[in-house]
């Protein structure tokens, strides 16, 4: 597409084809793992990031998410799986979803599922009853 067409876009569908692009370019490196690749995701991502605030250059989100998954990607781990299942919840395109699935050797139904239990549990806690009364108000009498 060159730019002529895309200036004639609607705004959410030249935001939606370049998200589109930034996936693409993040899906390529994951399938290469090769180092150009993973800097045209990050320069992807840097022109997001570019296009989203005119005041500041200070919103580096798409840049930020860039870097994290790239690493996760060249490392794989189980810290590595949250950050990938992460990126996988976010999706809304589901054969892109599927694709990144399949590149990353991941199991969809479990990533998702994983996230989604931790994200609801919430950070490990073993203090916080710490202080309260066993027993419950009635019985404290």
């Amino acid at each position: 597409m060159n730019v002529v067409t895309a200036a004639c876009l609607p705004i959410d569908d030249r935001y939606d084809r370049t998200i589109r692009a930034w996936l693409l370019a993040l899906l390529r490196y994951a399938i290469t793992l090769d180092d150009e690749d993973r800097l045209v995701a990050l320069a992807v991502a840097s022109e997001i990031d570019k296009s989203g605030t005119r005041q500041s250059g200070d919103f580096r989100f798409f840049h930020r998410t860039s870097a994290r998954l790239c690493e996760a990607m060249a490392t794989p781990g189980r810290g590595s799986t949250d950050v990938l299942r992460c990126h996988l919840d976010r999706m809304s395109d589901q054969r892109m979803k599927r694709a990144f699935v399949a590149v990353l050797d991941l199991d969809l139904d479990q990533a998702v599922t994983q996230h989604v239990a931790r994200a609801l549990r919430g950070p490990e806690r073993p203090d916080l009853w710490k202080g309260l009364n066993s027993k419950p108000a009635h019985q404290r009498i």
